[in-house]
């Protein structure tokens, strides 16, 4: 994790509510709120609907860093785990 703040600039802090969907539960729901990539990933995620201020969850992951699977717009997704850790989201809290 810590890596992953360096590279974003310290934008991404521990007690700002935000994580990556990788490390969201299954089932559990967020906003997207900043893809952290370069052109070809955040032109690849666009195509699939995953794009900031977008509503996403995350249904499923494999063990050991597998795809992870998500709903974005009514429709399953399957994404690989480096993308997922570069996605952040703003987990919806449970009623």
């Amino acid at each position: 994790m810590h890596r992953f703040m360096h590279r974003s600039g310290g934008r991404f802090q521990p007690g700002d509510n935000k994580k990556t969907l990788a490390q969201l539960k299954n089932g559990q729901s967020g906003t997207v709120v900043e893809i952290q990539g370069g052109r070809r990933m955040t032109d690849r995620l666009n195509a699939l609907g995953i794009v900031p201020g977008k509503k996403i969850t995350k249904t499923t992951a494999m063990l050991m860093r597998g795809p992870v699977t998500v709903e974005v717009d009514r429709a399953a997704v399957a994404i690989g785990f480096g993308m997922a850790s570069r996605i952040i989201v703003r987990p919806d809290h449970a009623p």
